[in-house]
């Protein structure tokens, strides 16, 4: 039974708010106690989900998914495609229509109103700007030198209200913290939020914290923790982050550069828990951490050299797709350690049940499981992900770069995969296949395919039976229709090519 806000009388669940925060970029490989002990310790508490999967590779679908519980196949949000489209029903609008309060906090191009993602939300911040705006002054702050940083002033201080972007830009050159992607901000604004809010409705609260994702310039403190031995912040931070350009051949990183930016990876991901441990603390000291439920995930993954990849775009390796997941709060509590497989698209129906609402709309349309400990869905005995469209596509690349390799020419390719506990396999579009035992091979070495034509062929079968076959499936070309891919404003794209999507 539910009230007139769709709330659940008769619910199992015994929180009032919602805390979700999505750590972009983090993947599970690299989540250790020394790393990030506040992560760690929700883990110990709560419920860790060691075998939580992403349904993309990266952030707009992944977050497309997690807001309607469908995948990318599903819900049409992807390289060649990059809206979310209206008739979809999404995760804050249930929470809106069941009387929540709906707050998001984005530090990630992506997750705005300019690609959908604002529906449901009474409020959906832009965390890396000071005063909030439409215009994005981003391309004075990457200004090479003064000169740069002048002539872009020139050019976007009166698009929009100048005092507000003078402002802004002042914030991002004088007065942010060193090392910080707005964590810090995002994390200050969070709780002056909480403690001046008379609001008694219940909240849903949803924060992306950027830090991990390229480019990685995690504060010195933090860096010289997780350096090689031997190695400077300066040396660290002076390497080229570039990972389009890296695929495409324009400069080439060695064994020593790839493990110094993974010490600036790790530092990243340092640095992001403490601030999650600044969000908790918010929390406790507004009164509200024992009736919350906080979940935090990744939403994808990254390669720092593993596969021969920099970025997290073309494949679906384990490194992408594998994520943090840990839940706390109400049923969580103690939960210990979950081994079963999940998909983050299972978040809408866990949230929605641990605060004791039914939204039937949400659920026609989701794919999702709910992970409550008291749940009746059923468990996965595979998880499934997609890559749409490359991002950015192949033109893009060659309009960039001119002439580019034959191996970044085949990425140009649909891809699916399914995994169960045993083996993962992969195939594309063009008739590209992969087949790991994932028992013994958990990094994705060895392709079996060969070996085993008989598993290739159930494993096939399986992704047909969950989606079409690829071949009757074309995925959207870039700029097709007019509603196929967003016209993005200039401070867009330079803050989405700042991050190493276009």
């Amino acid at each position: 039974m539910s009230d007139c806000n769709g709330r659940d009388d008769e619910s199992h669940s015994t929180v009032r708010n919602v805390v979700f925060v999505v750590l972009d970029t983090a993947r599970a490989k690299s989540v250790d106690t020394q790393l990030m002990p506040t992560l760690t310790g929700l883990a110990a508490d709560g419920t860790a989900f060691e075998n939580a999967f992403a349904t993309a590779p990266w952030t707009l679908p992944s977050h497309a998914s997690v807001f309607t519980g469908t995948y990318p196949s599903e819900h049409g949000t992807h390289g060649g495609h990059t809206y979310l489209d209206d008739d979809l029903r999404t995760l804050p609008e249930a929470f809106a229509d069941a009387g929540f309060e709906t707050i998001g906090v984005s530090n990630n191009t992506w997750i705005t109103e300019e690609f959908g993602f604002d529906r449901g939300f009474d409020d959906l911040r832009k965390g890396w700007q000071y005063i909030q705006s439409d215009a994005d002054m981003g391309a004075v702050v990457r200004g090479e030198d003064l000169r740069e940083k002048l002539a872009a002033t020139r050019t976007r201080l009166f698009d929009g209200n100048p005092l507000v972007n003078a402002a802004n830009v002042l914030y991002s050159e004088l007065l942010q913290p060193a090392g910080d992607d707005g964590a810090d901000r995002a994390t200050d604004w969070i709780a002056d939020w909480l403690v001046g809010r008379d609001d008694e409705r219940p909240f849903f609260l949803f924060c992306n914290l950027i830090e991990p994702h390229v480019e990685y310039d995690p504060p010195r403190e933090y860096a010289e923790r997780f350096l090689p031995e031997g190695t400077s912040y300066e040396d660290a931070t002076a390497i080229r982050q570039d990972p389009r350009a890296y695929d495409c051949e324009d400069y080439d990183l060695t064994d020593r550069e790839f493990a110094m930016l993974r010490g600036l990876y790790r530092a990243e991901l340092a640095y992001v828990d403490h601030q999650l441990g600044q969000l908790r603390a918010a929390l406790e000291a507004a009164g509200e951490w024992e009736d919350t439920l906080f979940v935090v995930c990744g939403d994808h993954g990254e390669h720092v050299g593993e596969h021969g990849f920099f970025g997290h775009q073309y494949n679906l390796y384990d490194t992408l797709l594998h994520v943090p997941l840990v839940a706390h709060g109400g049923p969580f509590t103690d939960g210990g350690r979950r081994h079963d497989l999940v998909q983050l698209l299972d978040l809408p129906a866990t949230l929605l049940e641990t605060a004791g609402i039914d939204d039937p709309d949400l659920r026609e349309q989701w794919s999702s499981r709910s992970l409550h400990p008291a749940s009746s869905d059923d468990a996965r005995d595979a998880i499934f992900a997609e890559y749409v469209a490359p991002q950015p596509s192949i033109d893009r690349l060659e309009a960039r770069f001119g002439e580019i390799p034959e191996r970044v020419r085949a990425f140009d390719r649909r891809l699916r995969a399914v995994r169960t506990a045993e083996y993962k396999y992969v195939r594309g579009d063009d008739g590209f296949e992969r087949l790991h035992d994932v028992r013994t091979d958990p990094l994705e070495r060895t392709d079996i395919s060969d070996d085993e034509p008989q598993r290739v062929r159930a494993l096939r079968r399986r992704l047909e039976e969950r989606f079409e076959p690829l071949e009757t499936t074309d995925a959207p070309e870039e700029g097709a229709s007019a509603d196929a891919d967003v016209e993005m404003r200039a401070g867009t794209k330079e803050r989405l090519a700042d991050l190493g999507y276009l």
